[in-house]
């Protein structure tokens, strides 16, 4: 398979190029994306996936799993943050939730079966290091109660530098886990004090040091370029400490302002963030900055260093992209626990509830906190496999496709063939006979090609609920 092209040079667009591709539009973690799911599929339809499942484990054996677990609670707010949290300082909320995450556990095992293998364990929030060295403990405890984690499995948790200590990291590598991620999002002073999150260089760096005498298997560090009161200078000396402490994995974020839905986002001024062109201008630097450094662009949003194992996938074409971004594990199941949670079993999509007293009350029935979900029709995994296909190896060829789903390419996607022409004048995209191939350019803007497939998207104009491109 053809590796996706690395991007290194300058993206080479006019500005009235640019302002037609800065629009919103998914990230597509998933396909069909989360706000297409649908309060018709519930508990008894996400049970139904989970049964089916463990038949076809007893018949010819399931795939390994892979299970998030999120932990909602932070000590205080970020005002960037999209992600479902619950702002509070009293530790004492993390064991009652504990409980609910036991309960909720214990209803998986009764649909699957306890023992099923994982081959990848996150946890993530919010902040999971919110929960005490004991409660983790306790946690994974709970997890290898009812699961079998496998010699290879990637336990990975989410870091705040800011109350993570030596001692922390190293409590963590008893307990099993093996890789950690830092949020780090920028080391200028100013942004920080424009976004609530305040840390030193010196700190993260004390961290990633100690993490690495502890040979965590894999080191990430999270960026966000497009906060307020950045600028493309004083992102490329972000990027250029961050280069420094030569983390294995770097995940570069667009900040996305969508205040309407996001109340916190309310605190930011708009005035203070940096225009369309500026963000481009810091996706640029950032490319080539990670790139000159001797990192692997993985694609969109990822970095990695050659021998890491993403990077491996990358060249061998085996990269996929889940509710985490993108991964080494292949399209297997994903178990999603806590709130707010999401999950994919089969040909489902599924989520829990988004507030704590929802789900404590889905708990207290003795019922699966499933709120909302999808199952995926024919049309749907057959767009999803190109748009992963573009999004991962930057690549579709039309023969591979046709062979899994039973259709002329040419004829299915007609329409989706011009909606690309303008795409392919820019550069970003190259049609051909045989393929369609994303190009070194291409990957700065790779989620509008990808859009060019998404029908729900096309039929529907409506896309604020969506970070912008740029």
């Amino acid at each position: 398979m053809n590796a996706a092209p690395t991007a290194t040079a300058e993206a080479t667009l006019t500005d009235a190029q640019l302002r037609s591709l800065d629009v919103p539009g998914p990230r597509y973690t998933s396909y069909p994306t989360a706000d297409r799911f649908v309060e018709a599929f519930g508990p008894a339809e996400y049970r139904q996936a989970l049964r089916q499942r463990a038949e076809g484990a007893v018949v010819g054996g399931a795939p390994p799993l892979s299970l998030y677990v999120h932990i909602p609670f932070c000590d205080s707010l970020c005002y960037y943050c999209a992600c479902n949290k619950i702002i509070t300082k009293h530790h004492d909320r993390a064991a009652g939730y504990l409980e609910l995450l036991a309960r909720e556990i214990e209803l998986h095992v009764q649909e699957l079966g306890r023992g099923q293998g994982l081959s990848q364990l996150h946890l993530g929030g919010g902040t999971p290091t919110f929960l005490s060295d004991e409660e983790l403990a306790q946690l994974m405890g709970l997890v290898r109660g009812a699961f079998r984690i496998l010699p290879q499995c990637e336990v990975s948790i989410e870091v705040d530098p800011r109350t993570a200590t030596r001692q922390r990291l190293r409590h963590l590598a008893e307990i099993g886990f093996n890789r950690v991620s830092f949020g780090v999002q920028d080391f200028d002073a100013d942004v920080q004090s424009a976004v609530h999150r305040v840390q030193s260089y010196d700190s993260v760096q004390e961290l990633v040091h100690e993490a690495r005498a502890l040979k965590f298997e894999s080191i990430n560090a999270d960026l966000i370029y497009g906060l307020p009161r950045q600028t493309p200078e004083s992102f490329s000396r972000t990027i250029a400490q961050v280069c420094a402490l030569r983390p294995t994995r770097i995940a570069l974020y667009a900040y996305a302002h969508l205040p309407q839905r996001f109340k916190p986002q309310r605190r930011i001024a708009p005035a203070e963030l940096p225009t369309g062109e500026q963000r481009v201008q810091m996706l640029g630097n950032a490319l080539a900055g990670f790139v000159a450094s001797g990192y692997v662009y993985i694609g969109m949003d990822h970095f990695a260093l050659p021998d890491d194992a993403l990077a491996v996938a990358k060249r061998q074409g085996r990269l996929h992209r889940n509710f985490q971004g993108y991964t080494t594990q292949p399209d297997c199941d994903l178990i999603g626990l806590g709130v707010s949670a999401i999950g994919r079993v089969g040909a489902t999509y599924s989520q829990n509830a988004k507030t704590l007293s929802e789900y404590e009350d889905a708990l207290a029935q003795n019922e699966l906190p499933v709120v909302r979900g999808l199952a995926l029709t024919r049309d749907d995994l057959l767009r999803r496999s190109v748009i992963m296909g573009l999004m991962c190896q930057g690549r579709v060829e039309y023969e591979s496709v046709e062979l899994a789903h039973l259709i002329d390419f040419r004829e299915t996607f007609a329409p989706e063939f011009e909606r690309l022409k303008p795409l392919e004048e820019m550069g970003l995209v190259e049609v051909g006979p045989q393929a369609i191939q994303v190009t070194a350019t291409g990957w700065y803007f790779v989620r509008a090609v990808a859009m060019t497939f998404d029908r729900y998207l096309q039929s529907d104009k409506v896309r604020e609920r969506f970070s912008r491109i740029i």
